[in-house]
């Protein structure tokens, strides 16, 4: 505990002055990286996920090969589906299929609660393992899907677009809907206390889907359960609440709570940091797409990011989304550097 104390990125989600800007990237343990590459070469994507000592190791060898000031565990959203009673499998070139009835409210409740402390300890051996590698110096972020982009994958059975399914559900059965994502709350807030316990030094919300949504469907439908889960965390680790189309409406966004606020590339840092106010801390946002390109367009949205940020505190540097599998790896680890570089103080 002792040395992750001036940790620049748990610094920065309390909002304390940092001597560089503290920078992570979403999926930055994937498929850019040969050494991934290589182990999923040996197992399927779930096996993966499933097997607490590759998780460390893909974890562990992202962040020291890029110089990140955090580690992310190695999961994915979707493995909670199991314990809630959907069958989830991922197929190459379509990602993941869920099975399982969800069609209306005797479906809900017929959904089991879910054990997750039994269906889910590799996640949390996962953890322990992660935790147990990584240089003492550097934050463990655990992670979970928020309520909504949980129930839009049981609705659709799939990725989406536009969640179609998801949105007809929740507008002609609102109860059930309700119901619903009361029922994955239940079952978030031990899974994500679980982490914690097993050695996770902040909490990462992703709300991926919820830009297909309006400011007032959010409000009305999703609020009250993106609430209750994060006021069900133990107090004390830092949570960081990301969603990804929520420009039009981050005000309401923020008031689900979270000590920092993650944004996409559709909206300009300080816009964004203005909207959800300064008393927060602000995580992004880079366009994954830059780190594709030159150098020198790198370096000069890299620059604009960081002068929207202003050297105020509470700024951790992060992308709009996930790195894209086509990334070069050095153009990861110039980024990295850049951060450090260019807001050194």
């Amino acid at each position: 505990m002792d040395d992750l104390k001036n940790s620049p990125f748990l610094k920065a989600c309390r909002r304390e002055k940092t001597s560089v800007t503290p920078v992570w990237l979403m999926r930055q343990a994937g498929r850019y990286m040969k050494e991934y590459r290589a182990v999923r070469e040996k197992v399927s994507f779930l096996d993966l996920c499933k097997n607490p000592e590759l998780c460390a190791e893909v974890a562990v060898t992202a962040q020291e090969r890029i110089g990140a000031d955090a580690a992310i565990l190695f999961s994915d959203l979707l493995p909670i589906l199991e314990p809630l009673g959907f069958g989830l499998e991922y197929s190459a070139g379509h990602g993941p299929i869920i099975t399982g009835r969800m069609e209306s409210q005797t479906d809900v409740d017929q959904m089991p609660e879910a054990d997750v402390d039994g269906g889910l300890s590799y996640v949390y051996e996962a953890v322990r393992r992660t935790r147990k590698h990584l240089k003492p110096e550097i934050p463990l972020i655990g992670f979970a899907g928020a309520p909504f982009t949980l129930a839009a994958y049981i609705l659709e059975g799939k990725s989406s677009r536009v969640f179609e399914k998801a949105k007809h559900f929740m507008i002609s059965h609102p109860s059930a809907w309700h119901a619903l994502l009361e029922k994955i709350t239940r079952a978030l807030i031990p899974y994500i206390n679980g982490q914690i316990r097993a050695g996770a030094d902040a909490i990462q919300i992703f709300d991926s889907w919820i830009g297909c949504l309006t400011g007032e469907e959010y409000r009305q439908y999703v609020l009250p359960h993106s609430q209750a889960v994060i006021r069900g965390i133990h107090k004390g680790v830092p949570v960081i609440h990301f969603g990804t189309g929520t420009g039009p409406f981050l005000k309401i966004f923020r008031e689900a709570g979270g000590d920092v606020i993650g944004v996409d590339s559709k909206i300009s840092l300080d816009q964004a940091w203005d909207e959800i106010g300064r008393d927060v801390a602000i995580q992004g946002n880079l366009d994954p797409m830059l780190l594709c390109g030159p150098t020198a367009e790198l370096k000069a949205h890299v620059k604009e990011i960081l002068g929207q940020a202003g050297g105020n505190p509470g700024h951790i540097f992060n992308l709009g989304h996930g790195i894209v599998p086509q990334t070069p790896v050095d153009n990861v680890i110039r980024l990295i550097d850049l951060v450090h570089e260019l807001s050194s103080r």
